[in-house]
């Protein structure tokens, strides 16, 4: 049984529709992460699996429990960490855990066990007697993981958890996201992919309320839209062949979707990009050799995930 299962999820707020119609699937144990541009439809989408929101059309269902039809049971296997932490600043670290403890129903010493437990895990144990609001923001964002995990959640919801820290803050939250995750589903949401591809094993990514792209973040990283991304130059060799005749006869290879012009380091070079739907490299070499071409580079284009999501959901 999927640890997140969303089905055709739709949601409309009058004539805008946030999200038409999304489905995937997450397994237990993954760390996913949930990617989209302003408006995408992420948040909304975080909002109706927690239970804030309810769908338009479709369904979602964590751990089994659908979010609507069983959503105290859903809640109970989830924890969340909204993007703005629910933290009330004039307690002290313990006192609010303690608070948290009692609205999940804790006894005194299940709360007790449980707020040294996830203190210790978050790394907030010496800050217990401390006022959340003389806290950096770092350990602000480690509180409100830990009121996330009071209750042993199997999986961790988690909007933007990076915001507004520092690259040392970044880093100290990204390890704690990654030794979470060795022991639960993680879905997390954020703006700073290189996080995303330090941390997480799956990548979706939202645009316009639809899913762009899903797969491993390796594998994410290496294709668009479904495609391999081949990175080749050309120039003279025993014979001159001009542009836009070796783009005619990369185009003809099978396989091949698109081919796009590059800047070549010298203005005798011919560099492209070439988008195939299965790996091409073979054939440029056999194109080069057969037309008396001299082949300068050719590889598979090395792509990061900000280069991937922007051309996927770029205007």
């Amino acid at each position: 049984m999927p640890a997140i299962q969303v089905h055709d999820l739709r949601k409309s707020y009058g004539d805008l529709q946030a999200l038409k119609g999304i489905s995937f699937e997450i397994s237990e144990g993954e760390v996913v992460g949930f990617l989209g541009p302003n408006g995408a439809g992420k948040s909304t989408a975080m909002k109706i699996l927690t239970g804030f929101i309810a769908p338009t059309g479709g369904s979602a269902s964590i751990q089994g429990h659908d979010v609507l039809l069983d959503s105290l049971e859903a809640r109970r296997n989830l924890g969340y960490l909204p993007e703005h932490a629910p933290l009330y600043t004039d307690m002290r670290v313990g006192d609010y855990l303690d608070f948290v403890g009692r609205i999940r129903g804790f006894g005194p010493a299940e709360r007790a066990a449980a707020r040294h437990r996830v203190a210790e895990q978050c790394g907030v144990l010496p800050r217990l007697g401390q006022r959340i609001g003389e806290l950096s923001k770092g350990y602000r964002q480690r509180v409100g993981l830990a009121q996330a995990l009071l209750h042993s959640p199997p999986i961790l919801i988690l909007d933007e958890p990076t915001t507004g820290l520092d690259p040392n803050q970044i880093v100290e939250i990204r390890n704690l996201i990654r030794e979470l995750g060795r022991r639960r589903t993680v879905l997390l949401s954020t703006h700073i992919l290189s996080e995303v591809q330090a941390t997480c094993d799956r990548v979706i990514i939202v645009h316009q309320g639809r899913i762009v792209a899903d797969g491993a973040t390796a594998e994410v990283t290496t294709h668009e839209q479904g495609g391999l991304l081949v990175h080749a130059t050309f120039a003279a060799g025993s014979v001159a062949l001009g542009r836009d005749a070796i783009r005619r006869a990369i185009t003809a290879i099978d396989g091949v979707r698109q081919v796009r012009d590059l800047e070549a380091e010298q203005p005798q070079w011919h560099a492209f990009e070439v988008l195939a739907g299965r790996d091409v490299r073979q054939d440029l070499f056999s194109l080069a050799r057969d037309r008396g071409l001299s082949l300068v580079e050719l590889g598979r284009e090395k792509t990061n995930l900000e280069e991937v999501f922007r051309r996927l959901t770029g205007s």
